[in-house]
């Protein structure tokens, strides 16, 4: 099962980390397509975005809250989630289904660019759910687990803020790369 390490105790582990890491590049890489590149969203774009963004807000509040039953919030909204942007990745990439009836200004099969002919807007939602997905089915095998003292919880403090730094900077990485990108394609 989950050995009682300090990082466990505070953050019940790093699935819910990874999870919420995951839906803030999600949620922060399409506002940068849409606000910074001025991408114009289609309809199932719009309908991947209903899902992701209370993502984010969710798993923040459920962390902060340490709650044990974040899965039971997340995973309706990380399922569905994989159908939609798989639905829209194959619509896209395939011949299979017929386009829905999206805006003529922004069809549902506009592909704005193309990395190694198969990574695209919705192939880069798909795995976020799925990351989301996989996480929390994790994170039910771990659980929060409260500390036993004062004394424990300012250890566990300074002995866990160096773990922000790399967390930052794949952040700053993906967004470094997404900018780069936008100047290439």
């Amino acid at each position: 099962m989950m050995t009682d390490t300090p990082t466990t105790t505070i953050y019940g582990g790093p699935s819910r980390s990874i999870a919420l890491l995951a839906a803030w590049l999600a949620t922060g890489g399409s506002l940068f397509f849409s606000e910074v590149l001025h991408f114009t969203p289609c309809m199932l774009c719009w309908y991947q975005r209903i899902l992701m963004y209370p993502l984010a807000i969710i798993l923040t509040i459920g962390m902060l809250r340490r709650n044990n039953e974040l899965h039971h919030y997340t995973l309706p909204f990380s399922v569905v989630g994989i159908f939609v942007s798989l639905y829209h990745y194959l619509l896209i990439k395939t011949d299979w289904f017929t386009p829905p009836p999206c805006l003529k200004s922004v069809p549902c099969t506009v592909d704005y660019f193309n990395i190694l002919g198969f990574i695209n807007i919705p192939f880069m939602a798909f795995i976020a759910f799925i990351i989301v997905t996989v996480m929390m089915v994790v994170s039910q095998y771990e659980p929060y687990l409260e500390p036993e003292s004062s004394d424990e919880v300012n250890g566990l403090r300074a002995l866990t803020a160096p773990t922000a730094y790399p967390v930052i900077g794949i952040i700053a990485g993906v967004f470094v790369f997404l900018v780069v990108m936008a100047y290439i394609v």
